[in-house]
């Protein structure tokens, strides 16, 4: 085999960087707000489905309550808890980047968190750091710039 064919296709991740226009501002902030409201609908079923395991227990149980069904009341209401704060914590996560979103200045780039990957021929002497730091530039979805070597 000779030296001058030998290379290798190397898959490597594409960084998305985004121009901030107030239509990508919009178009985030709605897409943020709308998954606030899937977490608030969570939280509401949440609610619902331990209370309607602790009434099933109640129901199920005699007056006053035994220790089992009241250990088990307890334990349906620790997971509700538990699972209510997951939910709160990833509610206050969204809200932290809708304010982030309000923050950004048009025309200022900003990573976007998108997972792009493409592969590229890696051959002897090809500098392999500048071949891995590849960018896109993105402006209202349209490809601006492409950044590295291809």
């Amino acid at each position: 085999m000779e030296d001058a064919n030998m290379s290798l296709l190397i898959k490597r991740p594409i960084t998305v960087r985004v121009i901030v226009t107030t239509r990508w501002k919009e178009d985030a902030q709605q897409q943020l707000q709308a998954q606030l409201q899937q977490l608030d609908a969570q939280l509401q079923q949440l609610e619902m489905q331990g209370q309607r395991a602790i009434a099933e227990i109640q129901k199920q149980s005699i007056i006053p309550l035994s220790s089992q069904a009241a250990q088990q009341i307890e334990n349906i209401q620790v997971q509700v808890n538990q699972k209510r704060s997951e939910i709160l914590e990833r509610k206050n996560q969204f809200l932290q980047q809708i304010q982030q979103v309000q923050l950004l200045e048009i025309d200022q780039e900003v990573v976007q968190n998108v997972q792009l990957e493409s592969f590229f021929r890696l051959e002897k002497g090809d500098n392999i750091v500048n071949k891995m730091n590849v960018e896109i530039v993105i402006k209202d979805n349209i490809v601006e710039d492409i950044r590295g070597e291809i």
